[in-house]
């Protein structure tokens, strides 16, 4: 075992994914981590390298690259405010805490890096976002190193990279994970081309998306099956739209319920910077107010009269119903007696039970033949 090995098997054993989920079969590192940390360490030639680290999860390659690689210092950005936490407990369980800075995607983080590291999105719209910052902040002769488990990984990815780098170089696979490595970073000559907006002539608003933002700038089926049923959406003094994307059932409520106060929360900060443009387009700016944290963690308990709810049913790669189960957690905590939750979700998830136990009196109101859609009332 290499030097290198043991300090990432140690480092790696004591990482948690808290306070996301965590459960046997979910990890707070992966093949791709430890690929990608060990490609970097030919590229680290002292200990004021200059390092940024895109899509850490939970913390494995911010604190690989501090702890194994010995860099002085390393510039963050996680979309997720879950992972956010994470890195900062993890930073303060193995003694590395002030070693790091967080920053959202731009220039403060990429200002003159000379190193990239990065998990590769789902998404190649944010793949796209990411690289174009990249080319466009981070020094001339920057190294990009970005991976992903092979299974996940398509030619898309390499195309958007060859638009932003002069030479994209696909490393041989190890452990079922890959490298891509890209340098000569192209200057963009245009303006930033996030976030995109787009009319959505069904539904009468403008929608803005980031890259990272789930459905970009069309409307999701899920949402649009809700959306069916704002006729008999109750009227709220106080209403949240709980992990909102890019902010549609948010702004639509908030245009149809002019009394109604109405938040917009997402652990997402692409979702965040997209909810906030988008009500902003729809003239809605002062309305809707936008907040980045984990399911409803800092909102004041029996808070809400109302929830729209469309949960995810994957945690990363993973179809895990965890996710759901903690909104559903939060929503019966911050809503207030009588309050009500309405959630729309893949009827094969068979999530009424759960919603009967956490919230309270659950009513199916419509269904299709892909998803449900039910009303709980906060007992």
């Amino acid at each position: 075992m290499t030097e290198l090995d043991a300090h990432l098997e140690t480092l790696f054993g004591a990482l948690r994914r808290f306070p996301d989920v965590e459960a046997e079969n979910l990890q707070a590192h992966d093949a791709t981590d430890r690929l990608l940390l060990e490609t970097a360490a030919s590229y680290i030639r002292n200990p004021d390298a200059r390092v940024a680290v895109i899509g850490d999860r939970y913390g494995a390659l911010t604190l690989g690259t501090l702890a194994a690689l010995g860099v002085g210092h390393v510039r963050v950005n996680q979309d997720l405010y879950v992972s956010r936490l994470a890195l900062q407990s993890n930073a303060g369980a193995s003694g590395l805490s002030g070693r790091f800075e967080q920053f959202e995607l731009g220039a403060d983080l990429l200002d003159g890096a000379e190193l990239v590291i990065m998990q590769l999105p789902k998404a190649l719209a944010e793949l796209e976002e990411i690289a174009d910052a990249v080319a466009r902040f981070a020094a001339p002769g920057a190294v990009l190193l970005a991976g992903g488990r092979v299974k996940h990984m398509s030619l898309g990815m390499n195309a958007v990279l060859e638009r932003n780098f002069e030479s994209v170089q696909p490393q041989l696979a190890q452990r079922k994970s890959r490298a891509l490595l890209a340098t000569g970073p192209k200057r963009p000559a245009g303006p930033e081309t996030f976030p995109v907006a787009e009319q959505n002539t069904e539904l009468g608003i403008t929608v803005c998306a980031h890259g990272a933002a789930f459905s970009g700038t069309k409307l999701d089926i899920g949402t649009r099956f809700l959306l069916g049923f704002l006729g008999r959406i109750p009227h709220a003094r106080h209403a949240i739209d709980l992990g909102c994307g890019t902010g549609i059932l948010a702004t639509i409520y908030a245009r149809n319920r002019p009394d109604a106060r109405v938040t917009a929360t997402d652990q997402s900060a692409a979702a965040v910077a997209s909810a906030k443009a988008t009500a902003a387009a729809n003239g809605l700016g002062g309305r809707v107010m936008v907040v980045q944290d984990d399911a409803m963690s800092t909102f004041e308990p029996g808070s809400a009269d109302l929830i729209l709810l469309n949960p995810p049913f994957h945690l990363g790669a993973s179809i895990h119903a965890g996710a759901a189960t903690k909104m559903f957690e939060a929503a019966a905590r911050v809503l207030a007696s009588g309050g009500e939750l309405w959630t729309v979700y893949n009827s094969h998830l068979q999530y009424r039970p759960g919603l009967e136990r956490l919230i309270g009196p659950t009513t199916e109101i419509g269904r299709n033949p892909k998803f449900t859609v039910t009303r709980s009332i906060k007992r």
